[in-house]
């Protein structure tokens, strides 16, 4: 490879040496795709289908199990390819789209998140105004402008990332094309717009966090209020679920992109980008309909419809 060059490929990191493991890692990663599949897939149609759960909180809960299989499509499917055929390259177009689609999931995701924890202030803080401030209109826009965020900081990464030359060969230590590990194969005097870029969007994110945080401290104050026992439980159920799926983003995503170099190897950076990339998705929705008898009952009553039909199929083949 030349001093500088935009290479054809690049070299994922292999999740094992040998066949065995290998073949174990695709059975790992293709049960947590299967679930998250299934589970966000559940999630969707539940909401979707029951006019009962047609309220802002369920939409942007709808937009989430969206973004959550956007994210676990984009990276997953290709590491299971990987250790199924035993290969580790990549083409340049394929990881041109697999960044774009990664930046602009995660981030889209995080805003979301920010703005459900806006949607549980307004309905726990100010119930009165619920219906005025969070209307269906005012929905639509705040799940469109996170939609919107996301798809354009993924334009200006991508843009920027794969118009720079690379000088340090094109292996990459991570099992996805993520920017920070592309940063390391840049030529010295060409990352810094690209580190710029990242500031901003750290910048954006941190404040979301900063957000969120500000958000809860009112709303455990408001529930804590709450004279009767059930009602501090129903809005502590609506809460703690988005609660739990922040502080998973943040700790994993922070640790991972903020780790002393000391600590940086590539298993460790192998398990923090499942953590934060393969594991919310997956487990999301499980963690909302755990607390949430609503949701549980609209997805059991589409399970059970669904059973239903498969029954009927069944039984009108062997007539």
């Amino acid at each position: 490879m030349s001093n500088s060059s935009f290479p054809n490929e690049f070299l994922l990191l292999p999740f094992a040496d040998t066949r065995e493991l290998q073949l174990l890692h695709f059975g790992l990663f293709l049960g947590i795709y299967l679930a998250a599949l299934l589970g966000n897939g559940l999630i969707f149609t539940a909401i979707a289908c029951d006019d009962r759960l047609h309220t802002p909180m369920y939409f942007f809960l709808l937009n989430l199990t969206l973004l959550d299989l956007g994210t676990i499509t984009t990276t997953v499917p290709k590491a299971m390819a990987n250790c199924l055929w035993d290969t580790r390259t990549i083409l340049y177009l394929d990881c041109a789209t697999q960044v774009f689609m990664f930046v602009a999931f995660v981030p889209a995701e995080f805003y979301l998140l920010t703005i459900m924890a806006y949607d549980r202030y307004i309905a726990i803080c100010k119930p009165l105004h619920y219906g005025t401030v969070m209307g269906s209109k005012t929905c639509v826009n705040m799940a469109a402008a996170a939609w919107g965020s996301g798809f354009l900081n993924a334009v200006l990464h991508t843009a920027n990332t794969f118009s720079l030359p690379l000088c340090q060969g094109n292996a990459l230590d991570q099992f996805f094309r993520e920017i920070p590990q592309i940063l390391k194969l840049f030529c010295s005097d060409a990352y810094l717009q690209e580190i710029g870029l990242i500031v901003v969007t750290a910048c954006s994110l941190l404040g979301c966090f900063i957000f969120i945080v500000l958000s809860y401290v009112q709303i455990f104050r408001a529930v804590l209020r709450i004279p009767s026992q059930q009602g501090r439980h129903k809005a502590f159920s609506t809460c703690l679920p988005h609660l739990v799926m922040v502080f998973l983003y943040i700790s994993t995503g922070t640790f991972s992109y903020l780790k002393p170099p000391s600590m940086s190897s590539s298993f460790l950076n192998l398990l923090l980008a499942v953590l934060y990339s393969v594991v919310p998705p997956a487990v999301n929705p499980l963690i909302y309909s755990m607390r949430n008898q609503e949701l549980k009952d609209a997805v059991w009553k589409v399970m059970s419809e669904c059973f239903s039909e498969a029954i009927k199929c069944l039984s009108s083949a062997h007539r």
